[in-house]
């Protein structure tokens, strides 16, 4: 009787399958979440974002409250700060151009200490730190700020 040649792997799809539905759901996320790769966002925002706007995206202290040089800390990028408020559009600029270009071409009075990465990071670049940001939010947040950016792109 001839033997039927296995395909490898083939008892390995239904364990895979498995395990993607027990992960939590920012894990399992990180596998569908965009087309950018989340874990070169996270390393791309460690190396450029993270000394600012912390390793946990937690933020600086008192980041509501100018300091002493009239410049505002850098604020938190996970769901308690106000990053998700924003459009892609906004955010990709305020990242390439630096927060007092973008807001000195809006009219906003406000002195942001944010430099620009334009020359450092691509717009590939850019947009996997902001999927690797948005990753980390609670879905309801994911939601508004994709809402956002819609609505910004019509």
């Amino acid at each position: 009787m001839p033997v039927k040649p296995l395909l490898p792997g083939r008892h390995l799809l239904p364990a895979f399958s498995l395990l993607i539905g027990l992960m939590p759901v920012p894990a399992a996320a990180f596998l569908h979440a965009s087309e950018t790769n989340t874990d070169s966002g996270r390393a791309l925002y460690v190396e450029h974002c993270a000394v600012c706007h912390g390793v946990d995206l937690e933020g600086q202290p008192d980041w509501r409250s100018p300091d002493a040089n009239g410049f505002y800390p850098a604020p938190p990028h996970d769901e308690t700060g106000h990053t998700w408020h924003h459009d892609d559009a906004m955010l990709i600029d305020y990242i390439a151009r630096g927060g007092q270009a973008v807001l000195d071409d809006m009219g906003v009075t406000f002195t942001s200490g944010m430099p620009g990465f334009g020359s450092v990071l691509d717009q590939g670049e850019i947009e996997a730190i902001l999927d690797y940001i948005k990753s980390t939010w609670p879905e309801h947040i994911r939601d508004a700020q994709a809402q956002r950016s819609n609505a910004a792109a019509d």
